[in-house]
Order: structure tokens, then sequence, then C-alpha cells
């Protein structure tokens, strides 16, 4: 599973302080925690349960399951009997315990620099109380569901712990997703309310909220499914005196004195508050109703399996997935490998820069930081506005020690060189992480050298919606790294690989990444469809965790994820990861980012369509091209060669900057109906990548 001692070639060692106070200080402890973790995860987990409040104890096993579908119903059972809080433990417990109700719980830092509010834990709570005490005079109870579709703001963090506190189930949707996408999120977890807000920027686009959340409810409305009420923050048309119910200063862009404002403005031009649409028969306005509120709510205590909340991802047959997680299980999971992974200290900054709407936001903002009492960054705005400057701004100006972000971004900023990272400080920053896909060992190297100088180790993890957390990881200090390897498998996580016939490889070996046994942080079901859970996790491989992951391990027992099996090509017999061939190109300096799709081809079964966007300032030409295939001949091999490079400016992004895979496959094979585009963040790239295709003759 793990190797018995640490590699002493090919690894990288930061040459910061944080081994000095590391919590898993050595590659021996980590090892023999590990171990203890797999045999004894009474144990190893119970031990971590006593830093949590629990208002009755558990009864039997602490963690019970079935992973194969021949022996019956596939199920996970962690601290069954037991009950609690996730509310209580993540504000109530620092508050009264650890006494940290004045520490800061988040920066809130907006869209427009100077845009920003302080929370304390005490603020926090106070906050949640009175929203809990609203949605409880709306008449949400315990199991019931709630569908949150907000900007990254404070209340957003409001609301989820709101429904926390009495047992109602959150399901966050994405702000930047379609009405369409919203209707399907509601309409599948039978939502009885909706919070939303008046819209927000996105830089310099608006994205007015209230008009797509109306859309999406009259098109449940139009289904046979009717929403009765929606609750909205005023975040861009709020009035002064309504801000005594608000976290979140009004937005300056949208500031109601127009003519004050456009002097305080240097450069941008001013833009008026969007028209909010208004149905008083099932609007609500957040600020009145949270005004007249108490600030005290008692919390209601939970089973351990009672349901947290449910999480839509992306299935292979084009409808979501409600992953559901469950209340113990995941409070200890995401509060152990928060502190472990991100190496947590009292004094720490921490900065993830993922959205709330998904997974890295529900653990790794909200959840895993509040459990630990840490201080969090919260940001609305994006990396690149005003400038391509504002993320080291933001590092400095809170004094960011721990900071966590995701490739794609790394590899926008690569684009623009060093000297917008080396314009500020960043001698705050003491671990960097990594988080969404697999990331090239070229971007690796730029934040491990440039915006780390060689001092803050990487921690590139592996996880999924339906993991809850980090499952592969390397740990601060104790696993030593190598750029692009997501290393050793957490505490409790037993990785195993496949080839197609099911068989377990051993040593250096690459095929199926599946999991042994659960962990307590695992994703219970998919909501209201238990079947497709079965079907989609554990039927391929029986007695095993699926996560649909390919996953290379080299001889140094370091794990390697190659992406999706469904972005793995067979070339002509060979299977091919598209990842690993988006790195080889990804590596030659004229190159920014890459997408590698497959066509089929009449001989091989299918051939490789690459779309690279090159640095600033270098031009595509036949030469550029022979040496980039080249480069993957040489990096991969011959049977790796791209048949196809198109020179491609701009990629077909979602709005939380994911790379639409599917769309290129059609580009590739100049297929013109793309399905649902509504979630593309601009849409005008599709015409540009179809008008300048390669010649695909073949």
């Amino acid at each position: 599973m793990i190797p018995d001692k640490a590699p002493g070639e090919d690894v990288l060692h930061a040459s910061g302080d944080v081994k000095k106070e590391a919590h898993i200080p050595s590659f021996e402890k980590y090892k023999e925690l590990y171990i203890k973790s797999v045999e004894s995860p009474e144990e190893f987990w119970g031990d971590v349960a006593k830093d949590f409040f629990w208002k009755t104890k558990y009864t039997g096993k602490f963690l019970d399951y079935n992973f194969d579908v021949t022996k019956g119903e596939i199920f996970v059972k962690c601290m069954e009997g037991a009950t609690t809080n996730i509310c209580y433990n993540v504000l109530d417990r620092n508050i009264h315990e650890r006494k940290l109700g004045d520490k800061v719980a988040f920066y809130w830092e907006g869209n427009e620099p100077g845009d920003e509010k302080t929370v304390t834990y005490r603020e926090l709570l106070q906050q949640v109380c009175k929203f809990a005490n609203v949605l409880k005079s709306q008449g949400v109870k315990k199991g019931d569901r709630v569908s949150i579709y907000m900007p990254m703001v404070v209340e957003l963090v409001v609301a989820m712990l709101a429904c926390a506190r009495i047992g109602a189930v959150h399901s966050i949707v994405f702000a930047g997703f379609s009405a369409e996408s919203l209707c399907e999120r509601i309409m599948d977890s039978q939502c009885c309310i909706l919070i939303t807000a008046d819209g927000f920027y996105r830089g310099d686009k608006l994205i007015n909220l209230k008009l797509i959340a109306d859309e999406a409810l009259q098109k449940c409305k139009d289904k046979s499914f009717t929403v009765e009420k929606c609750i909205m923050l005023k975040h861009l048309t709020k009035e002064d005196e309504a801000l005594s119910g608000s976290l979140s200063p009004p937005a300056k862009r949208a500031c109601p004195d127009l003519q004050q404002e456009k002097q305080k403005e240097r450069v941008r031009k001013v833009r008026p508050p969007p028209q909010v649409p208004w149905n008083p028969e099932i609007d609500m306005c957040w600020h009145s109703l949270i005004g007249g509120e108490s600030e005290e709510c008692d919390p209601v205590w939970c089973d351990s399996e009672d349901p947290l909340f449910i999480l839509y991802t992306s299935g292979s047959t084009g409808k979501p997935k409600g992953v559901l997680h469950t209340v113990s299980g995941y409070m200890l999971y995401t509060a152990s490998t928060f502190k472990m992974v991100f190496d947590y200290h009292s004094d720490d900054v921490y900065w993830c820069t993922a959205d709330i709407g998904w997974i890295t936001g529900h653990s790794y903002i909200t959840y895993g930081p509040l459990a630990n009492g840490a201080t969090s960054v919260l940001f609305e705005g994006l990396p690149t506005y005003p400038d391509v400057s504002r993320m080291w701004e933001i590092v400095d100006k809170y004094h960011v020690s721990k900071f966590y972000t995701a490739p794609t971004a790394i590899r926008l900023l690569m684009k623009y060189g060093s000297e917008p990272v080396q314009k500020y400080k960043r001698t705050s920053l003491k671990i960097l992480g990594t988080v969404g896909e697999p990331i090239n060992p070229e971007a690796w190297q730029w934040y491990y050298s440039v915006v780390g100088e060689k001092r803050c180790p990487v921690v590139d993890t592996f996880w999924q919606t339906e993991t809850g957390g980090h499952v592969m990881t390397p740990l601060p200090a104790a696993t030593p790294m190598k750029p692009g390897s997501a290393t050793f498998p957490f505490f409790g996580v037993v990785p195993a690989i496949l080839n197609e016939s099911g068989e377990e490889l051993e040593g250096p070996s690459e095929g199926y990444l599946v999991f042994k046994q659960p962990w307590p942080g695992v994703m219970r079901t998919v909501y209201g469809n238990h079947e497709r859970f079965e079907t989609t996790y554990f039927k391929k491989f029986p007695g095993y965790y699926v996560t649909g992951d390919g996953c290379r391990r080299d001889k140094d027992g370091y794990y390697w994820i190659t992406g999706r099996i469904d972005d793995m090509l067979n070339v002509s017999g060979h299977l091919l990861s598209t990842a690993e061939v988006e790195s080889a190109l990804v590596e030659h300096e004229a190159v920014a980012e890459a997408a590698v799709v497959g066509r089929p081809h009449p001989v091989k079964g299918e051939s490789l369509y690459c779309f690279v966007t090159l640095n600033d300032g270098i031009n595509y030409n036949q030469k550029l091209e022979a040496e980039l295939k080249k480069q993957v001949r040489e990096k991969i091999g011959a049977i790796a060669t791209p048949d196809y490079i198109q020179n491609a400016p701009g990629l077909p992004k979602t709005r939380s900057g994911k790379i639409m895979r599917r769309v290129l496959r059609k580009i590739a094979c100049n297929e013109r109906d793309l399905g649902d585009v509504s979630t593309l963040a601009d849409s005008s790239v599709i015409e540009h990548l179809f008008e300048n295709r390669c010649c695909t003759a073949v």
C-alpha cells in the first residue's frame, strides 16, 4: 500500500520551516499512523472524535460497511447511535470551549479592491442563529431540502450553517449554472425553499442572479413542481440602512449614489445596480426577515448518519448525480484532512480560492477550516481582475500562510510570467496546495519555484465530490514531493490499482484506481437513486469503490493520477491518458495550456486531436507544430504523437474554469450539435475553434 521507507532520489524537499512545526513530522510517523488508521479505524478516528462534542455516544461498530454488490446492498455507516450537530461543533464549541469568539473567521474580499469585511466567530454565530430562526419561521424543519444559489459572500456560509443548525439539508448550486441546471437540481432534491441574491459581478461581468433564479422557478412550475418561497439577499442593490442585517458591505460598483461613486472610481465605468424582478407572492428580502430575529437558536441534535448536504456532480448519462454526505463522518474527515494536509496552526491565515458551489468550497472553505477554528479568506472575485497580480496582492494584504488553488488558475497566471507575482513579497506563505485536476509538472515547478520561492511544500491533493475530502495527497514535511504526484493515501484510505479484468496489480503499474474500504467522509448514496450509486461506483469491480480515474504507481510507491478513465484514449490498442499528452505539450515553453481529445480513426481506432493555447507574443507555425509533436514523442512515445494540433487562443470553459472536453470532441469531429453549453463562460470561442479546425480528411 505504501513503501517501507521514503525514497531518497527524484524528490523535492521545501527549504521552509514546516518540518519543525508539522503535525506529522516524519515519514516514519506517517507510516505508523497510516497503519493504525487502516488496521484499527475505531482507535484512530476515535482519537479524532474526542475533539468534538457529542450529545450521545455511538453504539456498535465505529465504521460498518459493505462494498461488494454480490453480498447485498452497498452501505457505509459511521458512529451509529451518536448524535451531534456540525454547526454547534464549528461555531459554539470554538466560541465557548476554545474561547475563539473574537477570532476572525473570515476576511471577506469582494470583487472590487477595497470591498472588504471582517467577520469574527461570534458575529458569524449570531447571524447563523438569526437566519436559522428565519428558516424555522418559514416552516423549514429537520430533513427538508433547501436550495442555495448565491455568490461568494459571507451570507452563503451563514445560509449553509443555518441549515445544518436546524437539521435541514442544504443543496448548493454554483452561481455560474444556468436556470435549467438550477431547475433540475431543485426538482431532483425536492427543495422546499430557494435562497438567492440579486446579483454579483465577476470581474466586469454582471450576473443578474435573481433573474436566472426566477427563470428556474418558472421552469420548475412548468414541470409541475412549485417552490412556494424564495429569500433574496440584497448584495448589489441594498440600501445603507439594510446593512444591519448583512455581513457583506454593498458592492462599490453598485453604490446607490452614483455621482459620489464616480468620483471614487479611477478607471472603470460605474454600472447601475441590476433591475431586480420581484414577485411578492413568493419573494422575501433576507434583510427584512433577519432584522427582528433572535441571536439565539438551539441546535437540532442529529444522528450520525442523518444527511448533511446534497451536492450535484456530473454523470456519464448527462443527468447530474446528487452526492449525499452525512453529519459525523464528514465532520471528522474534513476537520482532520484540513488540519494535517495544510499543517494548520492557530496563527495561520488560510485561503482556498475555490467557490463554495463546489465540494472544495464545502470541505475546505466552510466545514474543515471552521472545525479547526481557522481564519480564512473568502474571495468573491477573479484571479485576473482588475489585474493579474490580484491574488498575490491579497496574499500580502492578509498575510496568507496556507494557499490552495486550482491548476487551471496556475496555468492561467503562468502565461503572464513571474513579474506580476514578484511585485509582491509573499513572505507569509508556508504551504501551497492544488486541487481539481492532476497538475502537470511544469505548472507545479512554476508554482513551487516562482510563487513559493522553493521554500513552501506543495500539497497536490486528489479527491472527488464523492470522497468528501482528500484521499491521496502529500503531507508537509512527512512525504517528500514529486512534481505532479498525488503521493500517498490519506489515513484510512486503502488504494489499489486494477487491470481491466479486476485483478489487483502490484509494484509499478497502471490501471483503474479503486479503494478497498471506506473512510468516514465518503459519500453514502446518490440522493433518491441508490441503484445508480451502486451501478456507478461498485458494480464494475465488486468489493471496491471505483473512482473512475486512471492511476499509475511508480517504483517508489508514489501514485500519479492520469485522469478520468473516460478521458483515456485507445490508440492502436494502447491506452493513453489525455492528461499525460496535455502535460507533455504544456512542458514546451511556448504553450500555456493544452486540451487533448480523441476522434475516430479507421485504422488506429482513435487519433489524438490537440488544442493548444500559446503564451502571449508567440505565433503558431509549422515549425512550432513539429516541435510539439517531437516533444510528445520524446516524453511518451511514438504511439502518442498527435495527429492534429490546433491553435486555440481560447478554450471552451465553464464559469468555474473547467475545460469542456465534450465540446472539444464535437469540434474535433466537426459536429455542430453541441448539446447544452449554457455553463460556458464565453461561448464565442466555439465558432472561432470551428473556423480554425485542422483538416481531418481521414
